[in-house]
């Protein structure tokens, strides 16, 4: 096991939830399983006063309703957290955090300047933090790498994702940026590599040759929880669509890396979005379906339509679940439909890619046949289940439908890192293969941008219940083509009870 080399982490926004509730967890995890380096620092900085015990008893409270811990592990860890009070937007005030950062670096003697900066801000401050750091020397890396960690969004838009590079590079080298997404950090998303480079019974299978279409759902149970205001100017294809799902899509689709590391990896990554068809105007019309969740009754309880939701407008159009039937332009895909999907206020919390291969040509079962179908679970009850068909006991020669399954929860031996673990992890290594590169991250925007235009020009907005499987019409961009959506439960192998 590789450890980091002795290093410095400075987290913007230090204050806010997603500190709190997700990078120290990760990284205190990290810590109790010595996979950090002996020397390291923690400075959080933010707006907020905070004195370095008071952060550190803030944080412990909130690391104890959050999970059960080793008290003497966290109070070891937690030696290692500061804090610095700034005021983040005003340029004048980052030689505070360089005074600071000098006296962390004598304190724990370090006789390199590694810092790992992870942007936990609003994206406003996305180019602007950059800026600060170059202004005072924090982004030169001739006395220690220097590495910034971006959360997304990315940009709003495709003109907006091309600015915030241009202004992030003006000042960070791509080597120095690490745009995160935590759906790549997940260990069924990485899998997805192994299951299909490293089995020869599969790869052969895994082209337009074989399979007949491929599903990819990311359905989540909640609403915008409190979150409207943001929200309401994002939307699912911002949301959840731009990043997460595209991002999973490549990964199903790509080629295999002549290596496995960065640069090979994230190559064949951009060549696979970069073969996605450009969306027509036909396609927009007849192959989208744009939703919004409305007022109903689940499980006894009345759970209100979006629009009803604290910070949203009362005449929003924005789409809260999206559908897609689109292609994939190259020799591997030509020809087979991916059809996608996201949506808030659906039955479960569920994200998977379903691989539905052609059906036997042999004359005696034709259509009759069982499905031969794979399911890769990437949350929850992460893991595999494979479905053939099996001779029916008795007479004569009926077809049934059997199952395979493989579950995560099977390797007890084996601990998983969380997706923030494995991607902090990462970056402090030097490791960029699950984070975007600046290439991919612009041909997503592309892919999407004709969908942005077309959503705020008018398109129709369907509703759909909450807790049901969003608009019928999704359920006509299969029906057209005689297939079906997958109706998941929370658990991977179908089973008689499910969240409806």
């Amino acid at each position: 096991m590789v450890i980091p080399e002795n290093s410095s982490i400075v987290i913007f926004g230090a204050s806010g939830d997603l500190t709190f509730r997700k990078l120290i967890p990760a990284l205190y995890h990290l810590y109790a399983n010595k996979q950090l380096p002996a020397s390291f620092a923690i400075l959080g900085a933010s707006r907020t006063f905070y004195s370095d015990e008071s952060f550190r008893d803030k944080l412990r409270r909130s690391m104890q309703e959050l999970e059960e811990t080793d008290p003497a592990t966290l109070d070891a860890f937690m030696a290692h957290v500061h804090y610095q009070s700034f005021n983040i937007s005003d340029t004048h005030e980052y030689g505070a955090l360089t005074g600071r950062l000098d006296e962390l670096s004598e304190q724990y003697g370090f006789t390199q300047r590694n810092t790992l900066f992870y942007l936990a801000t609003p994206p406003k401050l996305y180019n602007f933090i950059p800026a600060c750091l170059a202004a005072h020397g924090l982004n030169d890396e001739s006395n220690g790498w220097k590495r910034l960690v971006v959360e997304k969004p990315f940009g709003y838009d495709l003109a907006s994702a091309r600015q915030l590079d241009k202004d992030i590079h003006a000042y960070f080298a791509e080597h120095q940026i690490y745009r995160i997404d935590h759906y790549l950090g997940k260990e069924t998303v990485q899998n997805l590599l192994v299951f299909r480079f490293s089995n020869a019974m599969f790869e052969p299978l895994w082209n337009r040759n074989f399979i007949d279409y491929v599903e990819i759902t990311g359905a989540e149970h909640l609403g915008v929880e409190g979150r409207g205001g943001y929200y309401d100017q994002s939307g699912a294809v911002r949301d959840m669509f731009q990043n997460h799902l595209l991002q999973v899509l490549s990964l199903v689709a790509m080629e295999p890396p002549a290596q496995i590391n960065a640069d090979a990896m994230r190559d064949e990554v951009f060549k696979a979005l970069q073969s996605l068809e450009p969306l027509s105007e036909d396609d927009l019309h007849n192959n989208l379906v744009l939703g919004q969740y409305t007022e109903s009754q689940v499980g006894g309880k009345a759970l209100p339509s979006y629009r009803d939701e604290p910070g949203v407008a009362e005449d929003s159009r924005t789409e809260t679940y999206v559908g897609l039937k689109m292609f994939i332009n190259n020799w591997r895909w030509n020809g087979v439909p991916f059809y996608v999907r996201t949506g808030k206020r659906l039955p479960t919390r569920v994200t998977e890619v379903v691989i539905h291969f052609k059906q036997t040509p042999h004359p005696v079962f034709g259509k009759n046949a069982p499905e031969n179908r794979l399911v890769i679970r990437i949350q929850p009850d992460e893991g595999i289940q494979m479905s053939f068909g099996l001779k029916e006991p008795g007479a004569g020669f009926n077809a049934k439908a059997v199952n395979m399954d493989f579950h995560y929860t099977s390797l007890e031996e084996t601990q998983m890192l969380t997706a923030y673990e494995r991607l902090l992890l990462d970056a402090l290594k030097g490791d960029a293969t699950l984070f975007a590169r600046s290439d991919a991250v612009e041909a997503c925007w592309q892919f999407v941008e004709p969908i942005l235009q077309y959503k705020d020009n008018g398109k129709a907005l369907y509703g759909y219940a909450c807790g049901t499987w969003g608009p019928k019409e999704a359920d006509h961009l299969l029906a057209r083509d005689d297939h079906v959506w997958r109706f998941p439960c929370k658990n991977l192998t179908d089973t008689e009870y499910c969240e409806l």
